[in-house]
C-alpha cells in the first residue's frame, strides 16, 4: 500500500487557505480515521478495584452532602480516553455512587440510559416512574432513557452502586440533558412480579402491555439460581450466561448497551474471541482473572474492569471450589444496530458483505 501524502508535503500559504475556510485535506489522516483491519483504539485496558474506591467514596460522603452533589458518584474513567472525559470506553460510563443512610437523592430524567448494578448495603430504594424498587446487592436496575427516576435510603449502612449509562456517546450526539422533579409517588406492585417465570407474560383480556420497560428491576437472586439450573443442565463444562432481555420482546432490556451475567465454574477457563464492542467485567461473587494478550487482572468481589473491543479475552476461575459469578455490561446492542458488530474467530476482519 502507498504511503499517502503528508500535511507538511503542501505548500504552507495552502494549508493556511483551506484552515481559513474551515476546510481539512482529508489524506494526510485518512490512514488514522480508516485504519487497515483494526480500529483505532482510545478505550484500554484498565482495572478499578473495589478496595481503592471504597474509602474514597466513603470520604466523598463526609465531604459532600447529597444536597451539594444530587448524585454523589466517583467516576471510574479509562485513562485512554483521559480523565477529563469521564468515560470508560467508547460508548460506556462507569460511576460508583454512594447513598448514606437517610438520604434522598433527588428525582430526575435525562436522555442517557443508565442502569445500577447494586454493589454493597441494604435498606436502599430506586423509584422508578412510580416504581419502587429495592436495592439489594446484585441486583440490576434500570432507569431508561426519559423515566424519572430518584433513589432513597431507609437503613443505617452505606449502600453503593455501580452506575453504566450510554453518557459518551449521548454527549457526542449533543443530545445529553436532564430535567429535575418533584418527589414521586409511589405505585402498588413491582414489575418483576409479573414476570416470575421464563416463558409466560401477562396477557389480560389476550392482550399485551406494549410497554418498552415492562421490567426494571432484576433481581440477583432470579439472575443466579438461572445460572446455576443452566450449570447443572450443562454437565460438559458449556459457558454459562444469560442476558437481561425484556421479558415481553426479547429484545436488550436497554437498546445501546447490553447487560449479562456470566457464570465461572470452580477451576473453569474461558477463551472468549475478540468482538467488536468494549466489554466491562464486574464480579459479584467470588474471583476471576481476566486476561488479554497484553494485560491480566486479577478482580475480587467489587472489582471493575473495561477491555476495549477487538480484543481476544480469557476468563478464569481461580478457585478450585467455589463459582464465580460476573456482571457484564458492553456495546453490542448499539454495534449491531450500526450493522459493525463483528466476532473475529480467526483474527481477520468478519464485517458482511453489502449486496
Amino acid at each position: 500500500m502507498n504511503d499517502l501524502g503528508k500535511l507538511e508535503d503542501l505548500p504552507g500559504d495552502y494549508v493556511a487557505a483551506l484552515r481559513a475556510r474551515n476546510l481539512v485535506p482529508l489524506w494526510p489522516s485518512l490512514r488514522g480515521v480508516l485504519p487497515p483491519q483494526v480500529p483505532t483504539r482510545q478505550t484500554q485496558p484498565t482495572h478499578w478495584a473495589y478496595a481503592d474506591i471504597r474509602p474514597l467514596l466513603i470520604q466523598a460522603g463526609e465531604l459532600t452532602p447529597i444536597e451539594k452533589a444530587e448524585r454523589r458518584v466517583l467516576v471510574l474513567a479509562n485513562p485512554g480516553h483521559t480523565l477529563e472525559k469521564m468515560q470508560a470506553s467508547a460508548a460506556m460510563y462507569l460511576g460508583m455512587q454512594l447513598l448514606l443512610p437517610g438520604e434522598w437523592a433527588p428525582s430526575h430524567r435525562h436522555t442517557p440510559n443508565a442502569v445500577r448494578m447494586v454493589v454493597e448495603g441494604e435498606g436502599a430504594w430506586t423509584t422508578v416512574e412510580g416504581e419502587k424498587c429495592p436495592m439489594e446487592r446484585g441486583d440490576l436496575i434500570l432507569t431508561p432513557t426519559g423515566l424519572w427516576h430518584e433513589h432513597g435510603h431507609n437503613g443505617d449502612q452505606p449502600v453503593i452502586w455501580l452506575d453504566v449509562l450510554d453518557l459518551p456517546l449521548a454527549y457526542y450526539l449533543e443530545v445529553s440533558y436532564h430535567l429535575n422533579g418533584a418527589r414521586q409517588d409511589t405505585l402498588p406492585g413491582e414489575g418483576v412480579r409479573n414476570y416470575a417465570r421464563a416463558g409466560v407474560v401477562p396477557t389480560p383480556v389476550f392482550g399485551r402491555s406494549g410497554r418498552r420497560y415492562p421490567m426494571l428491576r432484576y433481581p440477583w437472586a432470579d439472575a443466579r439460581a438461572a445460572l446455576l439450573s443452566l450449570a447443572a443442565n450443562q454437565p460438559d463444562l458449556a459457558p454459562v450466561q444469560v442476558t437481561y432481555v425484556n421479558p415481553e420482546t426479547g429484545e436488550d432490556a436497554e437498546n445501546i448497551l447490553g447487560f449479562h451475567a456470566l457464570m465461572l465454574r470452580p477451576g473453569q477457563t474461558l477463551t472468549l474471541p475478540a468482538r467488536s464492542p468494549a466489554v466491562v467485567y464486574h464480579v459479584i461473587e467470588g474471583a476471576a482473572r481476566v486476561a488479554t494478550e497484553a494485560r491480566g487482572f486479577d478482580l475480587v468481589p467489587a472489582d471493575t474492569c473495561c477491555i476495549p473491543g477487538y480484543t481476544a479475552t480469557t476468563l478464569s476461575n481461580p478457585s478450585t471450589t467455589e463459582p464465580a459469578f460476573l456482571f457484564v455490561a458492553d456495546e453490542s446492542p448499539l454495534h449491531r444496530k450500526l450493522g459493525v458488530y463483528e466476532v473475529r474467530t480467526d483474527g481477520q476482519p468478519a464485517l458482511p458483505a453489502q449486496t
